[in-house]
């Protein structure tokens, strides 16, 4: 079963027509102000796309873990304040989700102009576990487009969850796919189903745990499995290695194990650091200097020692593996990138990325914070997936609510 595309409802005609977007403005802030405006510009297509056919466009997303209540903190105002400065769009902000506030502005809009909701997760019921909850607020929020409205969904980096304003209201109006999941959805699926060999998956980050299902469905799909960042740690001491007081899950010794056994039953190569950044503590101002990964507690810092990021040896192999890649995946940075001493291994791994000619994917969250931080353009690598835990459950295999609504809706 396939979803209805943008590109139909826009054929179908929306002039004068209130159009739901689920767009993704999830972006991080520093008190008001948006520090990474990349979610925002993946969003502006759709919007556009339908402003300039005439649709009045009501924007719905979320930003944040707030508690199911307002919290300025993670109000949506700065979000959508930044996407009406990129966009320049005619664009309004509630001050509630379905309120008066909304229901006011949803009422005066125009053609080709747009009304951004306050954060949808500023109510408990976007994310409840009843269904009925989630039910109630989706109609609440179908309302607002009336009896000929519609709804797209094109926030990819949030159809891995079961909320109303992704799940539910699928089923109350018309629903379409957006073009910005459309486009995650087929790089995904070249990841999954067809990739041109050799296939190099890099994974970073800080947990073994939060990549446990994509491992097991990556080991046989990939040809190489580079892994840095300080899940690294746990796969270095189920090795055999001392990693003093590096990042270390004790629970996972013995699944990291599993993997290095079955990665070479089934062809894929693990790669492991060879090389460490070692600190003697977590911070800017901290000492550090590069062990060899089977020494690490033997230098200055003893026991104590925290490895903060591949080493520089670590990072050169990682970008021979890259750059002789004819498919690439990355998810997750190699170190500590927001302090410059712990940054180098992954500067090493988006450098080789940018350099690469290969189909590559760069896993959205972290990761991409992580290349813009470093200086690193959008168009430098082949896409930057706008959904980093979205992702790694397609990846794993994983059915995704958001888009099993819309391909179930009528």
């Amino acid at each position: 079963m396939t979803s209805h595309t943008l590109d139909e409802l826009i054929a179908d005609g929306v002039l004068g027509r209130r159009v739901l977007v689920r767009s993704d403005l999830n972006v991080p802030l520093d008190g008001f102000t948006v520090t990474d405006d990349g979610r925002v510009r993946a969003s502006i297509p759709v919007v556009q796309k339908l402003a300039e056919a005439g649709a009045r466009v009501i924007v719905m997303a979320h930003l944040g873990r707030p508690k199911g209540e307002p919290d300025p903190t993670y109000s949506i105002a700065p979000a959508s304040t930044r996407l009406a400065e990129l966009s320049g769009l005619d664009v309004r902000t509630a001050t509630d989700v379905t309120g008066p506030s909304a229901q006011k502005f949803a009422g005066e809009l125009t053609d080709g102009a747009v009304l951004v909701l306050e954060n949808v997760r500023f109510d408990a019921r976007e994310t409840s576990k009843d269904q009925g909850e989630r039910a109630q607020f989706a109609a609440e929020l179908a309302a607002l487009a009336g009896e000929d409205g519609a709804y797209v969904n094109d926030a990819f980096g949030a159809v891995h969850r079961k909320h109303a304003s992704v799940y539910d209201i699928a089923a109350l109006l018309p629903a379409y796919q957006g073009d910005l999941v459309a486009t995650e959805v087929r790089v995904l699926k070249t990841l999954t189903e067809a990739p041109k060999r050799p296939y190099v998956v890099v994974l970073g980050g800080s947990k073994v745990s939060d990549k446990l299902a994509v491992i097991d469905n990556l080991l046989g799909r990939a040809d190489h499995l580079l892994i840095g960042g300080g899940m690294a740690f746990t796969f270095l001491k189920a090795l055999g290695h001392e990693v003093g007081g590096s990042l270390l899950e004790e629970d996972q010794l013995e699944t990291c194990r599993g993997y290095l056994s079955r990665a070479k039953e089934l062809g894929c190569d693990i790669v492991l650091p060879t090389d460490v950044v070692v600190a003697s503590k977590f911070g800017a101002d901290a000492e550090h200097e590069v062990r060899s990964a089977e020494d690490i507690t033997g230098g200055r810092f003893g026991d104590t020692g925290l490895g903060l990021d591949i080493g520089p040896v670590s990072g050169e192999t990682f970008a021979s593996y890259i750059t002789s890649a004819n498919t690439v995946f990355w998810n997750g940075p190699m170190g500590v990138f927001e302090i410059p001493a712990f940054a180098g291994g992954t500067r090493a791994v988006a450098g080789a990325l940018a350099e690469s000619e290969a189909f590559s994917v760069v896993g959205g969250g972290d990761s991409a914070a992580a290349v813009r931080t470093l200086g690193f353009h959008d168009d430098d690598f082949g896409h930057i997936s706008t959904g980093g835990g979205a992702s790694l459950e397609y990846l794993e295999g994983k059915e995704l609510p958001g888009l099993t609504a819309l391909e179930a809706r009528k």
